[in-house]
């Protein structure tokens, strides 16, 4: 991944709205949910969540399809995965004792975050 596109997707998870409508997306992942249930679910007027919407598919996190008269929302996990991956690539300048330190300290729960 290019610090460019890295930047881009940063960029749109800069807004709490956004970050809340993302992770509800992971959450309801492989399916995702209608613009009308993230607004009910997250309670935010349908005009506001639209313009969130569309910054996050803008930056390619989530994917929009039309189904019918509704349209779904659904994140892009392989995406996700790539920008957790592109964080962490060269964490402790591959120093293996240092990044398990880090791990041990940290309070992201260890299936998360295997050993290198």
């Amino acid at each position: 991944m290019e610090s460019k596109s890295a930047s881009k997707i940063f960029e749109a998870l800069s807004s709490d709205v956004r970050l809340d409508v993302f992770r509800l997306l992971v959450k309801n992942a492989p399916d995702g949910l209608v613009a009308g249930d993230i607004s009910r679910l997250l309670d935010i007027p349908a005009t506001n969540l639209s313009f969130h919407l569309k910054a996050l598919v803008q930056s390619g996190l989530v994917t929009v399809e039309r189904e019918g008269r509704y349209m779904r929302y659904k994140a892009s996990i392989p995406l996700m995965l790539d920008i957790i991956a592109y964080l962490t690539s060269e964490c402790c300048s591959d120093n293996p004792e240092c990044c398990r330190k880090f791990r041990r300290e940290s309070h992201v729960d260890p299936c998360f975050l295997p050993e290198r």
